[in-house]
């Protein structure tokens, strides 16, 4: 799934790719008094900026991401956020994809191996 960032975390493009997992943590007093759904968190990877003023949040959820965490019909939600390292193994037929907690040592790290 995918989201577009704003610009304090665009960062002039260093974004891109990146993922994060997103937690539906409840309404903005619009629309639905209770958005959240049984599955409020979400992982996506930033593929797209939301620049100002259009950005009314830190992130721009796509769609399919927004409906997996809220109902729909809410618009807008409160969330946190937390930037993920992903990392895939594939052997053969099958692909394992894991995700860790990105913290400087960790992601420092591991976007020097992938590039």
């Amino acid at each position: 799934m995918i989201a577009a960032a704003n610009q304090d975390l665009w960062q002039g493009g260093a974004a891109c790719g990146k993922n994060f997992q997103v937690t539906c943590t409840g309404a903005t007093n619009q629309g639905v008094p209770h958005p959240c759904t049984d599955t409020p968190t979400v992982t996506v990877m930033i593929t797209d900026f939301c620049p100002p003023p259009g950005c009314k949040g830190d992130l721009d959820l796509s769609h399919e991401a927004f409906s997996t965490i809220a109902d729909p019909r809410a618009g807008g939600i409160k969330i946190s956020y937390q930037q993920y390292a992903a990392i895939t193994c594939s052997i053969f037929l099958f692909s394992l994809t894991l995700y860790f907690p990105c913290f400087t040592t960790i992601c420092s790290f591991y976007f020097c191996i992938r590039v």
